[in-house]
């Protein structure tokens, strides 16, 4: 696997962690959840060859540092953090960005703020909840999971978060857990330790967000909306479609659910270098 030149930027509120591989344009992964960069790392080893490729930890998480450690997490200030790492990988140069998962709510907001920046944006499963009819029903969700958060505890509040993710009225025998490859597994112990500030800080804020679908539609030459394989009609999945269908483009659909990243690094990239080029 290549490795990477490790470095830190400094941007308003944050030092950021990110890691830069290969040569080419400059593409851009910027990860979602508990992952950081160490969730990009299979993928972006292989995309190497073709691109310079850069993925961080965003702000908060693992090794990327808040000056203020209770400081409110905005959509717009990730973005912007994104847009910094572009400024400064590839300046005068539009850039190729991917984000997963809340990286992919950032990517959207970057898409809108900066598409001078962008050339090309690839957002898999952004939980957009705002966009959808029954986005109500999702804000209850939302402030279930953060008041079971503060009087029962991490755990309780994950498995209602859970729970919601799931498909509407899904009473299917649930699957046999999926084998992670060793780098994932060996990430268990940071995922955890960055939990409690997933849960409390991004999950409310980035779940609130909602991005302005007109100026997206504008954009949408540059935009590939994608979802996962086997998350068909679970939560995260549904905004995107919603998206596609909106912006009247089609939704690409990635291998795996919304981990697939995680759990088929090598298809998901295969994919993710075809889309890039479209």
């Amino acid at each position: 696997m290549t490795e990477p030149t490790v470095q830190t930027l400094r941007v308003n509120g944050a030092t950021l962690h990110y890691e830069v591989r290969g040569q080419g344009p400059l593409l851009l992964l910027i990860p979602g959840g508990t992952g950081g960069a160490a969730s990009m790392e299979v993928v972006a080893a292989d995309l190497a060859d073709e691109y310079t490729v850069a993925t961080y930890d965003p702000r908060g998480m693992s090794r990327s540092t808040l000056d203020d450690p209770e400081a409110e997490q905005r959509v717009e200030d990730h973005a912007d953090d994104a847009f910094r790492l572009l400024e400064l990988l590839s300046p005068g140069e539009p850039g190729r960005v991917f984000g997963a998962s809340s990286g992919a709510i950032a990517a959207l907001h970057l898409l809108i703020a900066h598409p001078e920046r962008v050339e090309r944006v690839v957002a898999h499963e952004p939980p957009v909840v705002e966009v959808l009819p029954d986005a109500a029903v999702h804000r209850a969700l939302l402030a279930r999971v953060q008041k079971t958060f503060r009087t029962r505890g991490l755990l309780p509040a994950m498995a209602v978060f859970a729970a919601g993710m799931q498909k509407d009225s899904d009473t299917t025998e649930p699957e046999a857990e999926v084998e992670l490859p060793p780098q994932a597994a060996a990430r268990a112990e940071q995922t955890m330790g960055d939990l409690p500030y997933f849960v409390g800080r991004i999950v409310p804020s980035f779940m609130s967000y909602a991005p302005d679908i007109h100026r997206l539609k504008a954009l949408s030459d540059r935009l590939v909306l994608a979802g996962g394989q086997d998350s068909r009609g679970e939560l995260p999945y549904r905004p995107a479609a919603f998206l596609a269908e909106c912006l009247g483009t089609e939704l690409l659909h990635f291998p795996g659910g919304h981990i697939g990243l995680t759990t088929h690094p090598a298809e998901f990239g295969a994919l993710l270098r075809k889309a890039l080029r479209a």
